[in-house]
């Protein structure tokens, strides 16, 4: 199955390096101008399916988040983005090139993430094009309300009023995103704060920065002004950078709990920044006894395996009753292993599951694979590592799995599934919360009714039934508990980037 890997990818790095010398992907991107990092410092990124170096890339240093925040605030306080009709109009035209170049892109997102093309053109393309017309649509119909203030107080010292209120840009925004999504991440935060009217800093992950620089260049051709949105690319301590600058006055960010919380932390001990927080998962799906099979073997597949396992959301945990543990366990293997058949070249139509990220995220799962071994948990398909070049792992299934094991209560972020056993509905229910994430859950039944009574006793910020990883820009995406504050995505994620202004104007005749 890796036949083709070396000539295709060396067709592929050729493309890409005609692209290359025209984009200038390996800048960060201030003011409308792609720009070296002044310590001309830099980093390697590199394609985790041949584990080669694709280009160095400036490592933005103090200099450089400064330079970019400056450029925001001009961009703010000149007005620039104050007519939401306009930004309308900039949202819509990046929609419209990124599908005129929506080849490009995924070449971009296949080469220094390493999932599978046809995933990127056939989702996350999609849904890119669609957030930034959702919001889009949004932009100029920002607005307060009118109120009659009648209260005793008010009436008593100011009886005529005109009393309303004012929605404004919450400021300059930092916004931090993760590699297993880049573009599709990038959208979720720029477009509403676009929208909104908020200059963005955004801070690609180091892993992958190529597709989000060429989105960039894109903005300018959607007729951006300088300042909108600038790009720094860098490692962990440029993140750091923008989460304790002064001029920041938002963060969003999507990425690890532990990191989410150094944000928190940042932002109280210094100018208490507005936060939106979408951290970790550790999503269950409720097998109900009365569930199709195919059915429920279908979206648990989806649901761990769809992205490598590299989902905020991923399905990590299944709880199946006893009645149907051993043929759920049965076919699960088998269909994992058929999965298997079709991993490799990233970049052909025909791959159904990629590379993992990095060597290090590789090599973290199989961490946690060994973990679960030596814990005692059954490997039903998978476990080992896959192919003699890139940082490939197959669909891996643990049976015999107890809550108390470490694959049971970490985030393991790759394509690894835990299979859990339980005779009462309620149990299962209980044991579907006994953590300390909520970002997502599953159910799979026939039954209304008992379908209601579960998705009303999780304590998950978006619940599936009889499906999983079902997205759409006008609903809402966050967490309960250590998953995160706020919304992404809907008219729900523009509060993240708005003021509320309250206004109360005496319009008595003045006493003489």
């Amino acid at each position: 199955m890796f036949a083709l890997r070396g000539s295709r990818c060396k067709v592929f790095s050729q493309h890409f390096c005609r692209q290359f010398s025209q984009v200038r992907l390996n800048q960060a991107f201030i003011d409308n101008q792609f720009v070296d990092a002044q310590s001309k410092n830099t980093f390697k990124v590199i394609n985790p399916a041949t584990e080669k170096v694709i280009t160095e890339v400036s490592s933005c240093g103090q200099a450089d988040v400064d330079r970019a925040v400056e450029s925001c605030r001009r961009a703010l306080d000149s007005g620039a983005l104050s007519n939401g009709y306009q930004r309308g109009m900039w949202l819509n035209n990046l929609a419209n090139l990124i599908e005129k170049n929506a080849d490009e892109l995924a070449d971009l997102e296949v080469m220094d993430n390493g999932k599978p093309r046809a995933e990127v053109i056939g989702v996350d393309l999609l849904m890119v094009a669609q957030c930034y017309r959702y919001f889009a649509g949004l932009a100029d119909k920002i607005s307060g309300k009118t109120f009659d203030c009648a209260g005793p107080i008010s009436q008593a010292f100011c009886p005529q009023s005109h009393s309303y209120t004012r929605m404004e840009p919450v400021g300059v925004v930092g916004s931090i995103i993760p590699w297993n999504f880049p573009l599709l991440m990038q959208a979720w935060k720029i477009a509403p704060a676009i929208a909104c009217g908020c200059p963005t800093v955004l801070k690609t992950a180091q892993q992958t920065p190529l597709s989000a620089l060429r989105i960039a260049e894109l903005m300018v051709e959607a007729g951006f002004p300088p300042g909108a949105m600038n790009i720094v690319t860098g490692e962990d301590e440029t993140g750091a950078m923008i989460a304790n600058h002064m001029g920041i006055d938002k963060v969003a960010f999507t990425g690890s709990t532990d990191v989410g919380k150094q944000i928190i932390a940042a932002s109280s001990a210094t100018n208490m920044k507005r936060l939106s927080l979408e951290l970790g998962g550790k999503s269950p799906i409720i097998v109900c006894d009365d569930a199709s099979m195919d059915q429920a073997i279908a979206s648990t597949q989806l649901g761990i395996f769809f992205n490598q396992g590299e989902v905020c959301n991923a399905s990590s945990r299944v709880l199946v009753p006893g009645s149907r543990y051993d043929e759920f366990c049965e076919r699960s293997a088998a269909a994992s292993k058929a999965k298997a058949v079709t991993m490799g070249d990233p970049t052909d139509m025909n791959t159904t599951q990629g590379s993992q990220v990095s060597a290090d995220q590789r090599d973290k799962v199989l961490g946690y694979i060994e973990t679960g071994k030596k814990e005692g948990a059954t490997v039903i398909a998978g476990g080992e590592p896959f192919g003699d070049k890139g940082y490939f792992i197959p669909p891996t299934i643990f049976a015999d799995v107890t809550d108390d094991m470490t694959i049971c209560k970490e985030e393991i972020f790759g394509p690894v599934m835990s299979i859990f056993k339980y005779d009462d509905l309620d149990e299962a229910i209980a044991r579907a919360n006994n953590t300390p994430f909520g970002l997502a859950a599953g159910v799979m039944t026939k039954d209304y009714t008992k379908g209601h009574y579960v998705v009303n006793k999780l304590k998950a910020g978006t619940v599936w039934v009889n499906c999983y990883h079902v997205f759409d820009t006008g609903m809402p995406f966050g967490g309960y508990k250590q998953s995160g504050w706020g919304r992404d995505l809907s008219e729900y994620a523009m509060s993240n980037y708005l003021e509320v202004k309250s206004v109360m104007w005496n319009t008595s005749p003045l006493m003489k």
